[in-house]
């Protein structure tokens, strides 16, 4: 069995081993990513109206401010036998 090696421009050796790390290291910068994104994005939504809505505890809130916390709705459990459908 021959293994596989790539030289690059600098000359450095990537073998087909440390190829199948990249997926891994570019699926942890992601979601990283997405979770300072968010919670970024949920600081400046709460400066800027004064609430956000999550999910918690299987109920949609509304958190405000100054910690009160107002439920919305209760989250419905989804039945996993069946699939669910994205559009």
């Amino acid at each position: 069995m021959k293994k596989t090696a790539a030289v690059s421009e600098k000359g450095t050796v990537a073998t087909k081993k440390a190829k199948q790390k990249d997926p891994y290291l570019t699926k942890r910068i992601l979601i990283s990513a997405a979770k300072r994104g968010f919670k970024e994005a949920a600081e400046e939504a709460m400066q800027l109206m004064g609430y956000t809505v999550i999910a918690q505890n299987g109920w949609v809130v509304k958190k405000y401010a100054n910690g009160t916390i107002e439920k919305i709705s209760r989250i419905e459990p989804v039945n996993s036998r069946n699939a669910i459908s994205l559009d």
